[in-house]
C-alpha cells in the first residue's frame, strides 16, 4: 500500500502537526514502507499458532501466601472514637 503526500498532509492537518513540503515526500515513503511490512506480516499463516498472553513463557517468583500478622482489628478499634459492627464511624461530609 502506498501513501501519497496529499494523504500525509491530510493526516498531519488532522493531528495538528506541522509538516514542511520537503518532509511530505520523506514521510510518505517511510509510511508506505511501514505499511508494506505490515502487509507482509498480515499475509503470514497463523492459523495453527495458539494465541499467547506474552511471548516469553515466564512466571513470577511469588512469596508464599502465608499469614504474616495476626488480626489486630479489636485492638485498633478499641482506641477509635466511634465503631459499630466492626466498622469505623466517621462524620458525614456530604449531605
Amino acid at each position: 500500500m502506498s501513501i501519497s503526500s496529499d494523504e500525509v498532509r491530510k493526516v498531519a492537518h488532522l493531528a495538528r502537526i506541522e509538516v514542511s513540503a520537503e518532509q511530505l515526500t520523506t514521510y510518505a515513503a517511510e509510511l508506505s514502507t511501514i505499511l508494506e511490512l505490515v502487509a507482509q506480516l498480515d499475509s503470514a499463516d497463523t492459523a495453527q499458532v495458539p494465541p499467547l498472553a506474552h511471548p516469553i513463557d515466564a512466571s513470577q517468583r511469588l512469596r508464599a501466601d502465608a499469614v504474616a500478622e495476626t488480626d489486630q482489628r479489636r485492638r485498633f478499634q478499641a482506641i477509635a472514637p466511634a465503631v459499630r459492627d466492626g466498622l469505623y464511624l466517621v462524620p458525614k461530609v456530604i449531605e
